[in-house]
C-alpha cells in the first residue's frame, strides 16, 4: 500500500508543504509503507496525480493536504476507484467537509489517527461531470461562494468573516436570478435567489443549512429558495445558515431528491466544494458508494445513523 500525501502550496495562504513533510516522515519512521508528499503545480494537477498512482498500485490512501479545494480535487481523481481511499488532512483556511463531524472533525488532524483508520464508502454528487463530496449550489450562493476566495486573503475576514462579506457585496448587486428547476416531481421555473444542493452539511465558511444531511444515506438534502426582496433574505438568512430554513416554508422549499436539473438564461456561476464552474444549464446527480473515505481512528460519526 502507498500514502500519498497532497500538498497545495497556496491553501491557507501559506506555504506548509515543509511542515507536512516532517510530520510525514516523523510518522513514518518506524512504518514499512511507502509513502510520497507531492506539492501540486496547477489547478487539477492533484486529480491527475491521484489517477496515476491509482493506476499502478494495489492500494492507495490518499491525504489531501490543505483546504476544501485540495480535497475536492483528490476527490475528483478518486471517485468510482475501488482501490483507492481519500480523506482531508487540513491545512487551509476552509474545511467545511470536516465540520460535519463536529466535535470529532479534530481527528483529521492527527495524523496517527489518519493512519490507522479505517474506510467508508460516501456518496458523491456528479456536478456537470465533476464530482463533488459536500454541496453545490447555484444563485446567489454561489456568487456569495465566488467571492470568498478573494475575501479570505484580507486580514481578518476569514471563514465566516469572509462569507458575511462576499454575501453583502453580491446582495448589493441584486439577489436573484431566472431559472428553470426540476427535482424529482417539483418544478418550478422563476426567480430565485438559490438553490443548495446538500450531500454534507457546511459550506461558505461555516453555514450549516443542513443540520442531517449525511454523505452515506443515499439521498440529497436540497433547498430551494424563490425571488425575495433583500429585506425578506435578510430576515430568513441568518434561519437558514443556522439549519433552521423549516422556520420559512413561504420562501424556502425543502426536497429531498437524487437528481436535480436546472437551466439559466445565460451562463451562470455554480458553486462546488466552493470551486466556481460556469454553465447554462445543470445536472447533479447523486452516485452512491462512489468514494472511499478515510475514517480516521476513534471517529464514531458513521456508526450511528442518527447522527
Amino acid at each position: 500500500m502507498k500514502h500519498l500525501f497532497i500538498v497545495n502550496p497556496v491553501a491557507g495562504g501559506a506555504d506548509k508543504s515543509a511542515d507536512v513533510t516532517r510530520a510525514v516522515r516523523a510518522a513514518f519512521a518506524n512504518r514499512a509503507d511507502a509513502y510520497e508528499v507531492y506539492v501540486t503545480r496547477a489547478p487539477m494537477d492533484a486529480a491527475d496525480k491521484v489517477r496515476e498512482d491509482a493506476a499502478v498500485c494495489d492500494r492507495l490512501r490518499v491525504y489531501a493536504c490543505g483546504g476544501d479545494g485540495t480535497f475536492n480535487e483528490c476527490v475528483c481523481g478518486a471517485a468510482l476507484l475501488e482501490n483507492t481511499a481519500v480523506c482531508p488532512f487540513p491545512t487551509g483556511t476552509g474545511n467545511d467537509f470536516c465540520r460535519m463531524f463536529g466535535e470529532e472533525q479534530g481527528l483529521y488532524r492527527d495524523l496517527d489517527a489518519l493512519l490507522a483508520g479505517t474506510e467508508h464508502p460516501i456518496d458523491l454528487i456528479n456536478c456537470n461531470g465533476r464530482w463533488s463530496a459536500n454541496i453545490c449550489s447555484v444563485g446567489i450562493d454561489a456568487r456569495i461562494g465566488v467571492g470568498v476566495h478573494a475575501y479570505s486573503a484580507l486580514p481578518l475576514l476569514g471563514g465566516k468573516r469572509a462569507y458575511i462579506t462576499s454575501a453583502v457585496v453580491n446582495i448589493l448587486k441584486g439577489v436573484n436570478q431566472r431559472m428553470a428547476v426540476q427535482i424529482g416531481d417539483y418544478r418550478a421555473e422563476g426567480e430565485h435567489a438559490l438553490l443548495c444542493v446538500c450531500n454534507g452539511r457546511y459550506y461558505g465558511g461555516g453555514f450549516n443549512p443542513s443540520l442531517s444531511a449525511r454523505p452515506d444515506d443515499g439521498v440529497l438534502d436540497i433547498y430551494a429558495a424563490k425571488g425575495v426582496s433583500l429585506f425578506t433574505l435578510a430576515r430568513a438568512i441568518g434561519d437558514y445558515a443556522a439549519g433552521r430554513a423549516d422556520r420559512h416554508p413561504e420562501i424556502i422549499t425543502h426536497l429531498h431528491g437524487e437528481s436535480v436539473h436546472i437551466e439559466f438564461e445565460r451562463e451562470s456561476v455554480v458553486n462546488i466544494d466552493g470551486e466556481a464552474q460556469y454553465a447554462k444549464s445543470v445536472d447533479m446527480k447523486l452516485v452512491p458508494g462512489a468514494l472511499r473515505l478515510i475514517v480516521p481512528r476513534g471517529m464514531r460519526f458513521f456508526d450511528d445513523p442518527a447522527r
